[in-house]
């Protein structure tokens, strides 16, 4: 099974993921999905709208590549995943812009986000 450690980089790949719908949703955050058979890559999408200082956009999308390389991703099937934060974080919970508080609170989010996806 796949190890997703390959990012998406190019416009032209998120475009294509993003276009192929949401498979997933949580409070903050959509996985888009689109299936691969032979890679499996994923992509973050933190906008600045939603996130307003680069601290916070930063600490989200080292979750998010982080959260892909634990052992148990390796039991999903083949696909290129983009990961969207929709949502802003609360600042009168996480009143620190990168918090161990607010790092948790990602993790648990995308931890429930993404066994929402585990093949049967």
């Amino acid at each position: 099974m796949p190890c997703l450690l390959d990012k998406l980089t190019l416009r032209a790949d998120f475009e294509a993921v993003m276009a192929a719908g949401v498979v997933a949703r949580t409070s903050h955050f959509a996985l888009h999905q689109q299936p691969q058979t032979e890679t499996s890559r994923i992509g973050a999408v933190v906008p600045k709208r939603w996130a307003r200082k680069a601290v916070t956009r930063n600490l989200i999308k080292r979750q998010i590549y982080a959260l892909v390389r634990e052992p148990w991703t390796s039991d999903l099937p083949w696909a290129d995943r983009v990961i969207r934060l929709q949502k802003t974080f609360d600042n009168k919970l996480f009143i620190s812009a990168s918090s161990e508080k607010l790092r948790l609170a990602i993790r648990s989010e995308l931890h429930q986000l993404m066994g929402q996806v585990v093949a049967p």
